[in-house]
């Protein structure tokens, strides 16, 4: 039974900065035009991550897009600029981007 309650624990405290970058994403409108798994209006952040997994500086590119929006990389419809996200708040959501899977 303890090592039951031990293996939760661990598994919620592992899960937990995945669930509340989520919830930051949520609360700055991102999950509007994204998923994690699916297009929607704009790329599912699995799809984003794919595309930058060996960019190393995609983490703080993407930070500068939450924050000034931009066009032309997923398409036509432009992703706006997100006055909402400051630039601590944009460089975790880049970052809990990239780490889809």
């Amino acid at each position: 039974m303890k090592k039951a309650l031990l293996v939760a624990a661990f598994a919620l405290c592992a899960s937990a900065p995945a669930l509340a970058d989520l919830a930051l994403a949520t609360a700055k409108n991102c999950m509007s035009c994204h998923a994690v798994d699916r297009k929607i209006l704009g790329p599912a952040f699995k799809d984003i991550a794919a595309k930058y997994k060996d960019n190393k500086g995609a983490a703080d590119m993407l930070a500068t897009k939450i924050m000034k929006g931009g066009s032309g990389v997923w398409g036509v419809v432009p992703m706006p600029a997100n006055n909402q996200v400051n630039e601590a708040d944009a460089k975790k959501l880049a970052a809990w981007v990239l780490s889809a899977k």
